[in-house]
């Protein structure tokens, strides 16, 4: 068995919403939820609550107010974080979440989560699925006042935390945070084929990055003679 070093491993950073939870919750609260509930509180139509939502969302979408929940609740008049509350039983982990999480820990790797749910939400998610224990930084985009699209994030939590971006891997749904993590230099890039079990698989040659679905599929992109000691560890 190879003689494994923890500080010489690249750092994983992990998506949350899309990546290692189910993006469904998210498609259920913003797509079917909050319209029937913005039609109820506007006395409108499901379809004019839909369409003028929906042009809300292209206004706001890959910016900082489009993840944070005090914004709709005062735009839209519902209060958003108390809807996700109301629902929080359907947060749920992406398939092989904890196996790889769990492989990753024992192999020495450290592991961040950075995302862009705000702060209540990325609270009220923790409290419902038992990722903490995994990772050694978790940090919200609130916090840093940049969406994670923005180069500005990786930048900002470069100074929070110290890292290098050629020693990192980045897992993330969404091409335009991979678009912004790229430009600020991070080069292993890896996607996810099928953020929501709600939705349908996407096609790779769709994607810009290399994928996976499952998410012990990570383990083959991360240094061969660490693969190893997982298998002989499973086997």
């Amino acid at each position: 068995m190879p003689n494994c070093n923890s500080s010489t491993l690249p750092i994983v950073l992990f998506d949350m919403d899309g990546t290692l939870l189910d993006l469904s919750f998210d498609d259920f609260i913003w797509n079917q939820c909050l319209p029937e509930r913005h039609a109820q509180a506007h006395q409108c139509t499901l379809q004019q609550s839909q369409e003028t939502l929906s042009q809300f969302y292209q206004q706001h979408k890959h910016t900082l107010s489009w993840y944070s929940s005090k914004y709709w609740t005062a735009k839209v008049g519902v209060d958003v974080l108390k809807l996700q509350q109301e629902f929080q039983h359907k947060i749920q982990p992406r398939s092989g979440c904890f196996k790889l999480l769990q492989q990753l820990k024992e192999l020495g790797y450290r592991c961040w989560l950075v995302t862009n749910a705000d702060q209540p939400s990325l609270k009220l998610k923790l409290e419902n699925i038992a990722l903490r224990p995994y990772f050694e930084v978790m940090v919200s985009s609130q916090q840093l006042g940049y969406a994670k699209e923005d180069v500005g994030f990786w930048q900002s939590l470069q100074q929070l935390h110290s890292f290098d971006p050629t020693q990192v891997v980045l897992v993330d749904d969404t091409a335009q945070v991979l678009a912004g993590a790229k430009q600020f230099g991070i080069e292993q890039l890896i996607t996810i084929t099928q953020p929501s079990s709600l939705k349908p698989v996407r096609e790779l040659s769709s994607l810009n990055y290399p994928a996976i679905n499952h998410l012990v599929e990570l383990l083959s992109f991360l240094p061969q003679s660490q693969v190893k000691d997982v298998d002989v560890k499973t086997a």
